[in-house]
């Protein structure tokens, strides 16, 4: 009988940590969605003072994971940043070390012991929300509403755990473990380690020691390796989102590794003892309160040691991750996911990826050209093509999924612009791929054309490059007289167009050139006009998103 009533204890005290935990985890995300909607644009001004200043980029990433309320998030943002360029792996390092700083703060918080103010807290939040009249406010309701479900979460694990502390097996099973031995020492760093794996928080592992320190079921000397397997464990998340992503941000995962790993091995040999002390010494009664101390003091000195050598773990990444040999193209992207939740950023990244993909349609125009001059292998005219199609569609459908973020009506707009511009750019490169076709076709049927007619030709594409050139920078930069221009060339090479036609017609007349000569260079000039055209619509995109 008493068998059964230990295994019904058992059963509810596992309901009630899991069901703690869920609202712990769930309150940490509305309050830090909330504390991010609020910052809004600020982030991306945050982001942008980077500069190569380590120091700079570890207060940044501090301040990052203080709103966002969680480390692996900064992270994983991070990561996005350096697969899209953005950063640089040394300024990586200082924010992933910043961030490591800006976690620690939710230990605090939580560490506080405020969960009797929770109810009140979402009914305020509550009724905020509801008599909200602006998204500000919504925003700013959902960061009460998020606290105080984080504290009931809290309230509900320390609850759940209460029993434990009059269960004799619980209580002989912490006697058991013997800290000062190594072996049970990294077994606890492992336990923690693979905990906060599975979770993918370390902020929600700490919030359930400091649970089981208020009810007195653990001492500060046990949970400190599992604190330090914790701040390995977060970097589980970072891993598996440089999964994918190109050689550099795989790197900036394993700086994120390196740097908890021989932080955690440096504070084993030589920190141990005075990290209970300083914990001890600021909180001599509150088990709680030491935990979090310890946490902090373990970040803060961690970053402090390992900031002047992140150089050198930046090499020992590379070391790890070398560059990968591959033979075949690769084309850079700068669409990732991880930056949806920050629509300015993920905007301009946008913008950087459509004029990657112009660039590779102007590549794809000239090659089609060189083809029907100087009869060379269209091959990779058609490959272009292919890649130019994919990040079209990759455009397209990134843009969908940023329209379900917190955008505003300008940026809604600018995205509506984005989506017919990038049928412009994907329009070239199909005529591209009509020329490429005409050229094979020239080739097949060993149609030549007159010295006069390429001439004509070399002509009327220079026109038509220097356009697709123009329409390119014009993009970059954001010129209104470079766009301009590109319109009154326009009505030149309609002009060019007509005149060439008609002379070529005339050549026809004349028989100075056999009909399937001509019927193929009238296509090519009309592919050419057509681009041209696109080209134009490129220069009114750029007068639109400027008014």
């Amino acid at each position: 009988m008493r068998d059964i009533f230990e295994i019904e204890e058992a059963i509810r005290i596992v309901i009630g940590l899991v069901g703690g935990l869920g609202l712990f985890l769930y309150g940490m995300t509305i309050m830090g969605d909330g504390l991010q909607k609020s910052a809004g644009n600020r982030m991306k001004k945050i982001i942008e003072i980077l500069t190569t200043n380590k120091i700079i980029g570890m207060l940044v990433g501090a301040a990052v994971t203080m709103v966002i309320q969680s480390s692996s998030a900064t992270t994983v943002m991070v990561i996005g940043f350096v697969n899209a360029g953005i950063m640089t792996l040394i300024q990586a390092a200082g924010v992933i070390m910043g961030a490591n700083i800006g976690t620690t703060v939710t230990a605090q918080i939580v560490a506080l012991d405020l969960s009797y103010l929770a109810p009140a807290v979402i009914g305020i939040g509550v009724a905020m929300w509801l008599f909200a009249k602006n998204k500000r406010s919504k925003n700013i309701a959902e960061i009460f509403i998020g606290f105080g479900i984080l504290f009931l979460g809290m309230e509900l694990m320390q609850d759940s755990l209460r029993p434990l502390g009059s269960m004799p097996i619980f209580e002989e099973f912490i006697l058991s473990i013997d800290v000062s031995s190594p072996v049970i020492y990294f077994l606890a760093i492992g336990v923690g380690f693979l905990f906060t794996a599975i979770i993918q928080s370390s902020s929600a592992t700490t919030g359930i020691l400091v649970a089981m320190a208020f009810e007195g079921l653990i001492t500060i000397e046990i949970a400190l390796p599992l604190i330090f397997g914790t701040n390995i464990g977060t970097c589980v998340t970072a891993v598996l989102s440089g999964i994918g992503a190109n050689t550099t941000a795989k790197r900036a995962a394993a700086i994120h590794m390196l740097f908890n790993i021989i932080g955690t091995l440096i504070f084993v040999i030589f920190f141990r003892d005075i990290t209970i002390l300083i914990a001890k010494t600021l909180s001599p009664i509150n088990a709680a309160r030491q935990i979090a101390h310890a946490h902090t003091f373990f970040n803060v000195v961690n970053t402090l040691l390992l900031l002047p050598f992140s150089k050198y773990i930046v090499l020992l990444a590379e070391k790890i991750i070398p560059e990968k040999v591959d033979s075949k193209r690769e084309f850079k992207t700068y669409l990732d996911e991880r930056m949806l939740g920050t629509p300015g950023i993920a905007l301009v990244q946008v913008t950087k990826e459509i004029i990657s993909m112009a660039e590779i349609a102007l590549e794809s125009y000239n090659l089609s050209v060189q083809s029907v001059i100087e009869k060379l292998p269209t091959d990779q005219v058609f490959e272009l093509e292919k890649v130019i199609n994919q990040k079209h569609r990759n455009i397209e459908s990134y843009l969908v999924k940023l329209n379900d973020e917190n955008v505003s009506s300008q940026q809604h707009e600018k995205m509506n612009l984005m989506i017919s511009l990038i049928s412009d750019i994907e329009r070239i490169g199909d005529h591209a791929e009509n020329v490429a076709e005409l050229s094979d076709y020239v080739m097949d049927n060993a149609i030549k054309f007159s010295d006069l007619a390429i001439a004509e030709l070399k002509d009327m594409h220079e026109k038509v490059q220097e356009s697709v050139q123009q329409s390119i920078e014009a993009l970059e930069t954001n010129n209104l007289e470079i766009a301009q221009s590109i319109v009154t060339r326009e009505d030149k090479i309609d002009e060019i167009e007509r005149k060439l036609r008609k002379s070529h017609i005339d050549r026809l007349n004349k028989g100075q050139c056999t009909v399937g000569a001509g019927v193929i260079f009238l296509d090519i000039l009309t592919n050419l006009e057509r681009i041209s055209d696109h080209t134009e619509k490129i220069a009114y995109y750029v007068m639109d998103t400027a008014k």
